[in-house]
Formats: C-alpha cells, sequence, structure tokens
C-alpha cells in the first residue's frame, strides 16, 4: 500500500482532491461571514464581488501551494492549509475593523469596484505572507 500513495500521480492526485475540497468549505465558510450571497451576485454581473471571491479563491490556492511545497504528508497540508485560511480569515475581520467609515461588505455588494479590488489584493497579498510563512 506505501507504494501506492509514494505514486505522483496518486499524491498529486490526492492533493488536487484535498484542495478542491477545502477551498469549496472554506468559501462556504466565507459566505457564512458575508452579508452578501456570493454566487447570486456574481450571477447578477456583480464585479466587486467577482472581484472579492477571485481573491479569496487565489489566496486559498496560494496558500495550499505553500503547503504542498513545503510538507511532506497530506495531513500535514491540510493542518497547514486550515491554519493559513483561519489566517486570511484574520485579514478579512481586521480590514473591516480599519474601514470604520464604511463597512466592506456593504460597499462589495453595492459593486463598489475599489472595494472589491483593494479585497482582491489584500487576499492574494496576505497568501503570500502567509505561504511565506508556512514553508
Amino acid at each position: 500500500m506505501n507504494q501506492f500513495w509514494e505514486n505522483e500521480y496518486i499524491q498529486i492526485a490526492a492533493y488536487y482532491s484535498v484542495v478542491i475540497l477545502c477551498t469549496i468549505v472554506f468559501l462556504a465558510i466565507f459566505e457564512l461571514v458575508t452579508k452578501y450571497r456570493n454566487w447570486e451576485e456574481i450571477k447578477n454581473g456583480n464585479l466587486a464581488v467577482a472581484m472579492a471571491t477571485g481573491g479569496k479563491i487565489f489566496g486559498i490556492a496560494n496558500i495550499f501551494r505553500s503547503t504542498i511545497e513545503e510538507h511532506t504528508s497530506l495531513t500535514s497540508m491540510i493542518g497547514w492549509g486550515i491554519y493559513g485560511f483561519f489566517l486570511l480569515l484574520a485579514g478579512y475581520f481586521i480590514f473591516e475593523f480599519l474601514t470604520p467609515k464604511f463597512k466592506i461588505d456593504e460597499e462589495i455588494q453595492n459593486d463598489n469596484r475599489a472595494v472589491g479590488f483593494i479585497s482582491m489584493m489584500i487576499s492574494i497579498g496576505l497568501s503570500y505572507v502567509i505561504g511565506a510563512g508556512i514553508s
């Protein structure tokens, strides 16, 4: 059985499957903490929500990229990926806290593309910092 898990094709498929599953779960968590419904807003053409959600997806994937490069076991990769996600989530709350003059969620829901763009860049930027810390 060890030879099965040592096969590079199997490892890549396992990492890929786990990252897809984690991305779905993590996006569902983001959906719970935002005041808008991501996919409904995107379906309606809200570019600010699309940018913010795209930044979250990129951020999650970038964090997992770092965990795959650094850790040799699937469970270690998952653990560090979860930790990185919670740091990314904390960054979302810090961004909301640091902008007391307006509500990030409301601005993004109202298709304020400047706020959506900044939200996307924060997610991407923090994912690089988190990834560097993990590796």
